[in-house]
């Protein structure tokens, strides 16, 4: 796969003793992060493009061997992610797109969801507190407005609040966190998995840190099912299943840019086909996003 050119973006020109030469400028100088008044095309433009980095460099990293020109691409990858500003940069231009001027994160989508499910929790205080694990927050307040009947545990790889846990997902106590959570979010947080076998492995942390009857939150960019060479809506469902999990809800609409999908932990895991890297579309011009089990 071809490396993005990062000499494109942010390329100006300057006059100087009468020669012109070209300098390169990453593109968090052309983008003000301080507020939510970037563009929204400017965010997705950064996420995209750390996206297809991150998976270039995880290719080339699964690699047994290196040669010089792997080498060297990995070197350049890692320039490119640096101009891009990083995993913080990413985190910031992702914490715009939540912003209330851009309709709001995906948690209200999750508390309409959950107050379905737990009509008895959300009439009041004195019902006990469902245990939520918010995975991948970038806010520490998503759900303040359900302190009442919801104690939430947001965390992050990397933190930007002290209020958010530091934690990798896919490296948390298994026996620590055994049937610990009544709810499991993954909101935009699959996707950001450079691994296919990870992803599975995260679905498969997710069934097992539930507690009995227990639900999960999953949020993806709508072309990551709809638009996959090896991923449908069905075949979403059927891999699910094979997890452990049974959907109750799932919420898009065509043209749309996520689905967001509500799964109760409800059988024990079994995997009636393996879940392969299967082709299940070849027409028109689709994306590789898979997960494999």
């Amino acid at each position: 796969m071809t490396v993005l050119n990062s000499s494109a973006p942010g390329v100006h020109v300057r006059a100087s003793m009468g020669k012109t030469r070209k300098r390169k400028t990453p593109l968090t100088a052309s983008v003000n992060t301080s507020t939510s008044s970037s563009k929204p095309e400017s965010s997705r433009k950064v996420i995209r493009q750390y996206h297809v980095l991150l998976k270039q460099q995880a290719q080339l990293e699964a690699l047994p061997k290196r040669d010089a020109k792997t080498t060297q691409t990995l070197e350049d990858i890692k320039r490119q992610l640096d101009e891009l500003g990083g995993l913080e940069f990413y985190q910031r231009m992702s914490a715009i797109g939540q912003g209330h001027d851009r309709g709001g994160g995906s948690e209200k989508v999750a508390i309409s969801f959950l107050k379905e499910a737990y009509r008895d929790n959300s009439e009041g205080p004195s019902k006990p507190l469902l245990n939520l694990l918010e995975v991948g927050a970038l806010k520490p307040d998503n759900y303040d407005s359900c302190r009442s009947w919801m104690k939430t545990t947001p965390l992050d790889l990397h933190s930007r609040h002290p209020s958010i846990l530091e934690q990798d997902f896919l490296l948390m106590d298994e026996a620590e966190n055994q049937e610990k959570w009544d709810v499991v979010s993954l909101s935009l947080v699959l996707n950001f998995v450079s691994d296919a076998k990870d992803r599975g492995r995260m679905l498969r942390l997710a069934w097992n840190f539930l507690v009995p009857g227990g639900h999960l939150f999953l949020v993806l960019p709508l072309p990551c099912v709809v638009n996959s060479r090896y991923l449908t809506c069905e075949r979403l469902t059927a891999l699910m299943e094979a997890v452990g999990f049974f959907q109750i809800k799932e919420r898009w609409k065509p043209g749309g840019k996520m689905i967001y999908s509500f799964y109760q932990k409800r059988m024990t895991p079994g995997f009636s086909e393996p879940f392969t890297k299967k082709t299940v579309l070849l027409q028109g011009d689709r994306n590789n996003f898979c997960i494999l089990l």
